[in-house]
């Protein structure tokens, strides 16, 4: 059941299929988007993709972790984590 997910190529020809353009015009699309998820979500605010879910920048507070090799523990300093949330359509069609 398991598939390879799909590439960038993939991707872009799907894209200027759907769209009806080049694939210049749809791998620009693509990385026009890609930018500005990027730049929002690295300035801590949150992008949502009506049908596919919500992209945002949570924080973690410091920790105490473990080398899963040695057993040893160590504290890891605060840190940013990308997340997303899923949309309901999305799951619900996964689902059917």
């Amino acid at each position: 059941m398991a598939t390879k997910p799909m590439t960038k190529a993939q991707l872009v020809t799907a894209l200027s299929e759907e769209m009806g353009v080049d694939k210049k015009a749809a791998g620009g699309a693509l990385d026009a988007v890609t930018a500005i998820i990027t730049r929002e979500v690295a300035g801590g605010g949150a992008v949502t993709l009506p049908g596919v879910g919500k992209i945002y920048c949570r924080e973690r507070p410091e920790r105490m972790v473990r080398n899963p090799a040695t057993g040893e523990q160590f504290k890891k300093e605060a840190d940013k984590v990308v997340k997303m949330t899923i949309a309901k359509a999305l799951k619900d069609s996964v689902n059917d």
